[in-house]
């Protein structure tokens, strides 16, 4: 995407009318593997850390607050609404209701300083079939002094019917049972608390009438806060490779079994329903 068309941002997009607009466009989006999808690469340079922004997610997820480098997660946070200007526009092709985020990887190649000065860049790298339908990776970089000091890879799955033969394969299951590590009894308040971090502020995640409306018994954690919660329970390397993929979806309230090992981590629930799997590891 290095010769993609750059359009540079004089601010960070407010994430509410951006829901509003892809939840109207929606109905009209023909989702495909095959389809046209936007080659902008979104640029907001000048990035700086609002700090209480930042505790306030530290304290949400599990982070100590006031460290003197950012969550490996958090990068995620900052370029979140540029992803979302692209998903939710006209020229994106799957419908941003009930799109689905499936995973995500990281590389963070420095430490990241709370009070540097940061560029951010988002685009949609392509589409691919998926067994139950077509998913985006969408990349985001951060960098400062023109170095990449942190990118992620995001996938995200809309659903709908397909008529391939292949299927795309899933992950293969970790070897072995990771070991109980602890117990994390979830408030139904965290997908609020989260929000108001984060800005993400998708209805599923608010409140139980909201995330019926999706076809949700109860509402359900961000994804991204469950990988939050399960690396802030560690000690992650400065420099490090993060990958993980969301399988399930957590309910509020609800109790979680946190399990890790040398690394590799996973969120379980009721009769060890996997909901998150993943690993960290230095680079």
């Amino acid at each position: 995407m290095a010769d993609s068309p750059a359009l540079t941002l004089t601010r960070s997009p407010s994430l509410a009318p951006l829901l509003a607009r892809g939840a109207l466009l929606s109905p009209s989006k023909r989702p495909g593997p095959d389809a046209e999808f936007p080659r902008t690469r979104l640029v907001l340079p000048g990035v700086r850390i609002d700090l209480a922004r930042l505790a306030a997610y530290e304290r949400v997820c599990g982070f100590p607050i006031g460290e003197d480098a950012l969550p490996v997660t958090y990068p995620h946070v900052l370029g979140f609404p540029l992803a979302m200007r692209l998903m939710s526009g006209r020229g994106f092709p799957l419908p941003l209701l009930g799109l689905v985020h499936t995973s995500i990887t990281v590389t963070r190649h420095e430490r990241m300083a709370p009070g540097g000065l940061y560029e951010l860049s988002v685009h949609v790298e392509g589409l691919a079939p998926h067994r139950r339908g077509t998913e985006a990776t969408v990349v985001t970089e951060a960098r400062r002094g023109g170095a990449v000091v942190w990118e992620s890879s995001s996938t995200y799955l809309a659903r709908h019917r397909t008529h391939r033969l292949t299927a795309v394969p899933r992950e293969p299951e970790p070897r072995g049972p990771l070991p109980r590590v602890d117990e994390w009894r979830l408030a139904g308040d965290v997908g609020r608390r989260y929000g108001a971090a984060s800005g993400d502020r998708n209805p599923i995640h608010l409140h139980p009438l909201t995330a019926r409306l999706f076809g949700f018994p109860r509402a359900i954690a961000h994804g991204m806060w469950t990988v939050a919660r399960c690396l802030a329970a560690q000690d992650v390397p400065q420099s490090c490779h993060l990958r993980a993929e969301f399988r399930a979806p957590v309910l509020l309230p609800g109790t979680v079994t946190y399990a890790a090992q040398d690394g590799r981590f996973e969120l379980r629930g009721r009769e060890d329903r996997i909901h998150v799997t993943g690993d960290v590891y230095p680079t």
